[in-house]
């Protein structure tokens, strides 16, 4: 059995595993990752983030084909199904395993494609690799492993119309009428894909609304615009059992309410994937999801021994996992590039998609800080109108005395990228992390970016006679 010496050992090259492994490679360590699938790119390029994004982004051109009266020139409204609409998410993963492929090539970084487990502290064994078995040894090893949808033993997941949102990429044919189950960001996000390809769908939620963690505000304009696109939203429900039969599922409620529909699909809740890596061995414990408990510093109670990503939950965003990977890799080398990731900016890609970062309004009112808000609405931009996206709206919060920025919600086209310029004064010091930064700065006209300062001269305004 042939035994390989690195510096450090990454398990898992998505997002996390790859910004913890790029980060060592570029301070000279010699890496080695392992990745289970049979390209790099986690389960973030093969079965999530990217082909989810891929598929809305599709979905929504042809949104914006069938509901743009100047299309009507060239031909009548199309319908589009689900397998052709997936191709084009197809391409892009291929060029996004072409892409990092050549990172780690270029990095010359090794990697084994196989499964990892613990034999020790500082020693791997890759199995089915294609030398059979191999075993690494280093003396730091981080974990960035993932997570899998979190599948409950009573719902028969191999039944040919029961998905879960990694299975839902093998769906072949395009239903009329769907359930999903759960509708936490994947569940709101896969409800606006298949709406848009004129699926009736049926989302069920077993808290109160929508995306808690969202400003009121925003999280009620999802609804509005979900209800609005033919989506039955049905909240506090729990499921009682899930059938699947040759026409279809009927999904039984503990309210006794009954829905049939011809595809069921699961988004609630995910497990990280350290189940199989032999932890014991190394005296490390997950919780019931999977989860390892980790220092501010990434590294978990095993000397030497880092967790990264998914595996260690909140906020489970690709951004994020990224950034935690090249933030173990830096503490582990001692660089002096390391921080803490705890600011970040949610990106949810419903259509219309939403973005926010910092305090919502009902966190403000319950630590009762003076706070006004500035609203610009995007219909009333001329930008917006340009582009025929006149859904949304943005909101600055700000402290009514010190005018410091407190939160940015954001909800409409494009929301994801308009939220970094307030994400980008919000971390400035002093007066220029203030709401007057917007109205004393120049933006080009149109553009979607003058919201800023459309909602900092509001929100001025209605303080300016008190």
């Amino acid at each position: 059995m042939a035994v390989y010496d690195y510096d450090v050992i990454v398990i898992g090259s998505g997002p996390a595993g790859e910004g913890a492994a790029m980060n060592a490679a570029k301070h000279g360590r010699r890496v080695a990752v392992v990745e289970e699938q049979d390209l790099v790119g986690g389960n973030c390029t093969h079965k999530g983030t990217i082909p989810s994004k891929a598929l809305r982004h599709s979905v929504k051109q042809i949104i914006e084909f069938n509901t743009n009266p100047m299309f009507r020139d060239i031909g009548e409204p199309r319908w589009f199904s689900f397998p052709k609409v997936l191709k084009r998410a197809e391409k892009v993963i291929s060029n996004q395993v072409v892409l990092r492929t050549n990172f780690y090539a270029r990095n010359r970084i090794d990697v084994f494609f196989g499964r990892a487990r613990f034999q020790d502290k500082n020693t791997i064994q890759v199995s089915g690799t294609s030398k059979g078995t191999e075993t690494l040894r280093a003396k730091n090893i981080i974990i960035a492993s993932g997570s899998r949808p979190y599948c409950p033993s009573d719902i028969d997941f191999k039944h040919p119309r029961i998905y879960s949102s990694d299975t839902i990429l093998k769906l072949s044919h395009t239903p009329r009428t769907m359930i999903i189950y759960g509708a936490g960001v994947i569940g709101c996000e896969y409800a606006s894909i298949f709406s848009g390809l004129g699926v009736k769908v049926d989302l069920i939620d077993n808290r109160d609304r929508l995306l808690s963690f969202l400003d009121g505000e925003i999280s009620d304009a999802l609804s509005y615009h979900l209800r609005n696109n033919a989506v039955k939203i049905r909240h506090n429900e729990e499921y009682e059992s899930v059938e699947g039969d040759s026409n279809g599922v009927v999904l039984t409620l503990k309210s006794g309410k009954k829905i049939r529909a011809d595809a069921f699909l699961w988004c609630n809740g995910r497990t990280g994937n350290t189940d199989n890596l032999g932890l014991e061995t190394i005296g490390l414990d997950a919780n019931s999801r999977g989860q390892l408990e980790i220092d501010e510093h990434y590294r978990t109670s095993t000397d030497g021994i880092y967790a990264v990503g998914d595996v260690i939950g909140w906020p489970s965003l690709a951004s994020a996992a990224l950034d935690q990977g090249r933030a173990a890799a830096a503490d582990m080398l001692s660089g002096d590039d390391f921080r803490y990731i705890n600011e970040v900016p949610t990106g949810i890609y419903t259509i219309p998609e939403i973005s926010s970062i910092g305090k919502t309004e009902e966190e403000l009112t319950a630590e009762c800080v003076p706070y006004e808000a500035g609203q610009a609405f995007f219909k009333d931009t001329a930008r917006a109108q340009i582009s025929g996206q006149p859904v949304g709206m943005l909101k600055i919060l700000f402290h009514r005395e010190t005018l410091q920025i407190l939160g940015i919600h954001c909800f409409g086209d494009q929301a994801s990228e308009i939220v970094h310029i307030g994400q980008a004064i919000m971390a400035q010091e002093g007066e220029a992390n203030t709401i007057k930064y917007f109205v004393n700065t120049t933006f080009n006209y149109p553009t979607m970016a003058e919201a800023y300062r459309v909602a900092a001269i509001a929100g001025l305004n209605r303080i300016a006679n008190l």
